[in-house]
C-alpha cells in the first residue's frame, strides 16, 4: 500500500516588498550558474539552502538559514494540509495544465511493489542529498510521482474546497498555481483512496532513495520515514513526457566507421534533416552526425529492446562508441532547436533524436521491474521549489 499523508507545511509569508517569484525555483539539479546567481540575490530563496552559497559550510550553514527564517517568521507553518499545485503551459501549441496533490509519502524498498522506479540512478548524487538530509531534517524538495486516479466524486470536492495561496508565472510561461487543502476529511479520503494503488515515481529517484537510506538512518522517527512528494494521475490530461536527446563526442571511431557499424545492428536510411524530424515518429530514433548527415533508424525488440533510450545506449552508445569504458562523453538536452545549434556548430559528433516516450510503456516496463537508462523520461514542466517545506525534527 501507498501511505500518503497531509503535513503541516512551512511555506513563504511574502512581505511587502517581494512576491512568491522571489521565494521559488526550479529543481536545484537544473539551474544553470546565472540564473542561481539572479535567484540567491533574493534573501529567502529556496536555493539559499539547497545550493547554499557558503561552500565551506554548505549543509549547516543550510540549516542555521532556515531556523533564521523560521525565528524571523519570514516561513509560517499551517496545520495539518495537502497542496494542491496547477501548472498550466503551452505543449506544441496546445494549452494545457497538470494538476498535483502535494503531501508525505512513507518510504519503503522498492521490493515491496508500492513505489515503483523507473530510471536507474547514481550514487555521487545521491550522497550529497543525504548529507544535506541529515543537517536540515527537512525536505526541501517534492519528489514527482504518479498515480492510477481518484474517483470523480473526490476530485470535485478537492476542487470546491482548495484555496488558492500562491500564483506565479515563471519565464517560460508557465503559470504556477498553489492551493491548500485542510478539509480533515477530504484528506482522509485522499490517504486512504491512494492506499490500495502503486506509485511510479517520474521524477526524483534520487531523492527518493535518498529520504528512504535517511529514514534507515533513523528507524525510531516515525516523522523521518516520509518525503514530500507531488503526485499526479496518470489520467490527467496535462501530463506531457518530452524525450531527452543524446549527443556524443568522441575520438575513438570515425563517423564512416560508426554509420557503417550503426547499419549491422538497426535499419537505418540516410535522409534529409527535414524528412528526418517529419517522419521521426515512424521510426525509433533519428541520427544527425558532425557531417551533417541525417539518418532514421530503428530495432526490431521486445520489452527492454522495444524503447529507444535502451536500444541508443546498448547498440550504439556503448557497443560502437565504448561510452562505458570512457571513450566517448554524452550529454543530454531536451531541446531540438538546442541539439540543432550544437550540432550547426561542431560540438559534437553524433545526435540521437528520440521520440516522445509512451507512459503506458513506461508504466508497464516498470511494473515488470526493468530500469531504464537515465533521462528516458522529462516530464514538462518540473516541479518547482520553494511553495512549502516538510520539516522533520
Amino acid at each position: 500500500m501507498v501511505t500518503f499523508l497531509p503535513f503541516p507545511g512551512y511555506r513563504p509569508a511574502i512581505g511587502s516588498e517581494e512576491s512568491i517569484g522571489d521565494r521559488i525555483s526550479p529543481p536545484y539539479d537544473v539551474i544553470d550558474p546565472s540564473y542561481l546567481v539572479e535567484l540567491q540575490g533574493h534573501a529567502h530563496n529556496i536555493t539559499r539552502l539547497t545550493l547554499n552559497p557558503d561552500r565551506d559550510k554548505r549543509y549547516r550553514s543550510s540549516r542555521q538559514e532556515l531556523d533564521r527564517w523560521i525565528a524571523e517568521g519570514s516561513l509560517k507553518q499551517d496545520g495539518d494540509s495537502f497542496y494542491i499545485y496547477e501548472q498550466t503551459f503551452e505543449d506544441e501549441g496546445r494549452k494545457m495544465t497538470r494538476t498535483g496533490i502535494v503531501g508525505i509519502l512513507k518510504t519503503e524498498p522498492y521490493e515491496d511493489g508500492n513505489v515503483v522506479p523507473h530510471e536507474e540512478t547514481f550514487s555521487k548524487v545521491k550522497a550529497d542529498r543525504l548529507n544535506l538530509l541529515r543537517d536540515m531534517e527537512s525536505h526541501l524538495e517534492s519528489i514527482f510521482g504518479i498515480y492510477d486516479s481518484f474517483n470523480p466524486e473526490l476530485n470535485r470536492k478537492i476542487r470546491d474546497n482548495a484555496m488558492l495561496v500562491y500564483r506565479y508565472v515563471d519565464s517560460d510561461g508557465v503559470e504556477h498555481k498553489y492551493y491548500r487543502l485542510f478539509d480533515e476529511k477530504i484528506c482522509n479520503e485522499i490517504t486512504y483512496e491512494l492506499s490500495d494503488q502503486k506509485m511510479l515515481i517520474a521524477d526524483g529517484h534520487h531523492r527518493y532513495e535518498t529520504a528512504l537510506a535517511y529514514s534507515r538512518e533513523n528507524p525510531g522517527s516515525e516523522k523521518k520515514g516520509y518525503v514530500l512528494a507531488t503526485l499526479v494521475s496518470s489520467a490527467d490530461p496535462g501530463l506531457s513526457i518530452r524525450p531527452t536527446h543524446r549527443l556524443i563526442k568522441t575520438e575513438s571511431i570515425s563517423e564512416k566507421n560508426a554509420i557503417r557499424k550503426i547499419s549491422d545492428s538497426l535499419e537505418i536510411k540516410e535522409v534529409s534533416e527535414e524528412e528526418m524530424e517529419e517522419s521521426l515518429e515512424n521510426w525509433m530514433m533519428g541520427l544527425m552526425f558532425r557531417s551533417g548527415k541525417c539518418y532514421l533508424a530503428r530495432y526490431s525488440g521486445e520489452g527492454l529492446w522495444a524503447l529507444d533510450t535502451y536500444v541508443a545506449q546498448e547498440k550504439i552508445l556503448k557497443d560502437i562508441y565504448k561510452w562505458d569504458e570512457g571513450k566517448s562523453r554524452v550529454d543530454y538536452d531536451a531541446e531540438l532547436s538546442s541539439v540543432k545549434t550544437k550540432m550547426s556548430a561542431g560540438d559534437y559528433d553524433l545526435a540521437v533524436i528520440l521520440n516522445r516516450p509512451s507512459l503506458n510503456a513506461i508504466w508497464n516496463l516498470s511494473m515488470q521491474g526493468k530500469r531504464m537508462p537515465k533521462k528516458t523520461t522529462y516530464f514538462f514542466p518540473k516541479i518547482w521549489s520553494g511553495f512549502v517545506i516538510y520539516r522533520m525534527d
